[in-house]
């Protein structure tokens, strides 16, 4: 979908609630990457791989001069003969850190393997964000989440659009401060409830 497809995607869009949730959304995976500074993963489901979020993302990336957008896909059936930007396996959510953005786009939900990696990620402190079905226990994990359910007057592919166009905008509102504080009270009460290290 090129930009005059969103433009008017927008304007057909205009007093729903659809503009601001992407834009807010996209406000969130924007300053997540750019306020850590590091990489952004984009992983999907076993039956859902977001081939085109990702293509779109390294397109807004390159033009808005936000490298961090970029993301790495993380692939479940990845294989080293692969080519390099295709061979990323869902081994890298078990080293994703603090500092790293983990955003899980599921139109289903997402199997109990992938909540259990997500769930690992963010106990690690990347900071997880989910699109799509979401589920509540993938939705309870996010630091943010847009839900697209069924029967919606948009489908995932067009919210994943929005989302990206919104994220390639300087004009883009800050994150919300109180976002910020709730994300780190959550990460010093995961901290805090993690299992000692193995020395002890």
């Amino acid at each position: 979908m090129d930009a005059v497809r969103v433009a008017l995607l927008r304007e057909v869009l205009a007093g729903t609630e659809w503009l601001g949730a992407t834009r807010r959304f996209a406000a969130s995976l924007r300053g997540s990457v750019v306020s850590y500074g590091g990489g952004l993963l984009l992983v999907g489901t076993t039956e859902y791989e977001p081939w085109h979020l990702a293509a779109h993302l390294v397109d807004e990336a390159a033009w808005s001069g936000t490298p961090e957008l970029a993301p790495t896909l993380v692939r479940h059936d990845a294989r080293a003969s692969d080519p390099a930007h295709l061979s990323v396996g869902p081994g890298r959510l078990a080293a994703a850190r603090r500092g790293e953005t983990l955003l899980v786009v599921s139109p289903h939900g997402p199997g109990d393997p992938l909540l259990e990696r997500v769930h690992d990620a963010r106990r690690a402190g990347a900071t997880v964000l989910a699109l799509g079905a979401g589920g509540d226990e993938l939705t309870a994990m996010a630091h943010e989440s847009l839900t697209v359910p069924d029967g919606a007057e948009l489908d995932l592919d067009s919210v994943q659009h929005l989302v990206s166009a919104a994220a390639g905008e300087s004009s883009l509102p800050a994150p919300r401060r109180h976002r910020r504080f709730r994300d780190r009270l959550s990460r010093l009460a995961d901290e805090l409830t993690a299992p000692p290290p193995a020395r002890w």
